[in-house]
């Protein structure tokens, strides 16, 4: 009688006992972040962010799958590179799975493209509301211009005790939402905004004096501002601080990109005593910052310090782990989109969720203010308001409602 060769064998007993072994998958994983440019800090933040949830937590939780960063640069705010990025990163590395976006042009840009390749996308910063709409296989980890503005607008009226308000925003379309949040709430709680400015684009800082001197003409009780997290900023806290904006009883408030943990310590006086409302400082008292803030020191340096673009690169990265694990390794685009929808975590910024409905996050938002502590720029949490669902999603307005 002939033998069989001895492999054939051994995959018969494979095959006679019902096993399956287990291979290790490397997962392709395409990241679009300003790596370049005079945005290239918030993209080093994000990146720190993520890679500091791998070093923490993400690799173990992998066992012996992969993932690999396939980084393309962004550089600015406009569309055109990260547009061309996606297509490569598509086309040429056939990743399995997109993240990244720090501007919302960016994101919008290449959504079609998105869409085309059925390919799992997960956005860590762009917040224009409407953006998880473009396509059915976008979910965001980060933050909606609804989410500050909204609320803000209601504390400025009810809490703040300002009953007019103006409105100065970067003329791009998060900016355009941060108006139409603050507005609908603010005067929604009974206020008034008696004035709305456009202040130039995202891509280079602006002579704000012109905007602000307007505004400081109209003598409004509050002043609402969104410009981009950076270098903007700080030129506005500079030209409040020139313009005597606070001896002449405008308060100055807006979303936590105006205090940037990253920027607080250039901002100066002006900053002391402002509000604002977001989803993260590093001040944050709460054991998963505490743990995160404590790692990212000791892997960044002392003097380092994490922003809120830094807690969503690690949130985001845990959702992408979490994703890779539950489905072992062999990554599929509905099934990836589903486990995205509902996720969950414990993170820096305290628990946040992506709404199974919206593919949108949910979390807390924190009214911080500003204080000097040593001589250093601090934020304190004032007030928490739980669990905060994206609002114009929830009223429906505009393109939110598609």
């Amino acid at each position: 009688m002939q033998q069989s060769p001895a492999w054939l064998g051994g995959v018969a007993l494979l095959l006679g006992l019902g096993a399956t072994p287990a291979l290790a998958a490397t997962v392709k994983l395409g990241v679009v972040l300003p790596y370049s440019g005079g945005a290239a800090d918030l993209g080093k933040q994000i990146q720190q962010g993520m890679d500091l949830y791998m070093q923490l937590e993400g690799q173990e939780k992998l066992g012996e799958h992969q993932i690999e960063m396939v980084k393309r640069d962004s550089k600015g705010p406009g569309g055109d590179a990260a547009k061309t990025a996606v297509q490569e990163l598509i086309v040429r590395e056939k990743v399995n799975l997109l993240t990244g976006f720090v501007f919302s042009p960016n994101i919008i840009a290449s959504a079609p493209l998105i869409e085309q390749a059925n390919l799992p996308t997960l956005v860590l910063n762009a917040a224009t509301a409407w953006i998880p709409s473009l396509s059915k296989d976008i979910a965001r980890v980060s933050m909606t211009m609804w989410q500050t503005g909204f609320p803000m607008g209601e504390y400025a009226a009810k809490t703040l005790g300002c009953e007019t308000a103006a409105v100065g925003y970067t003329d791009y379309p998060p900016g355009k939402d941060a108006l139409a949040a603050f507005e609908q709430g603010f005067e929604g709680a009974g206020g008034e905004v008696v004035d709305a400015v456009p202040m130039g684009g995202p891509a280079e800082v602006p002579d704000f004096t012109p905007f602000m001197q307007r505004v400081k003409d109209a003598g409004p009780d509050c002043f609402y501002v969104f410009v981009p997290a950076g270098n903007h900023a700080a030129a506005v806290f500079k030209t409040y601080a020139d313009l005597g904006m606070a001896d002449a009883g405008v308060r100055l408030i807006g979303p936590g990109d105006i205090t940037q943990d990253t920027q607080l310590q250039v901002l100066g006086d002006a900053a002391v005593g402002v509000v604002t409302l977001g989803q993260y400082q590093a001040d944050l008292d709460n054991p998963a910052n505490q743990r995160f803030v404590a790692a990212w020191k000791e892997a960044y340096g002392e003097d380092s310090t994490p922003d809120f673009m830094a807690a969503q690169g690690y949130d985001g990265m845990a959702a992408i782990v979490a994703a890779v694990v539950e489905q072992n390794g062999d990554v599929e685009p509905e099934r990836t989109m589903q486990i995205w929808s509902g996720w969950s975590f414990d993170g820096p910024r305290g628990h946040v969720m992506i709404d199974p409905e919206t593919r949108d996050i949910v979390q807390d938002m924190k009214v911080s203010e500003v204080y000097e502590e040593d001589g250093k720029l601090r934020m304190r949490t004032i007030e928490t308001i739980p669990q905060v669902k994206d609002p114009c999603k929830a009223l429906k307005v505009g393109r939110c409602s598609e």
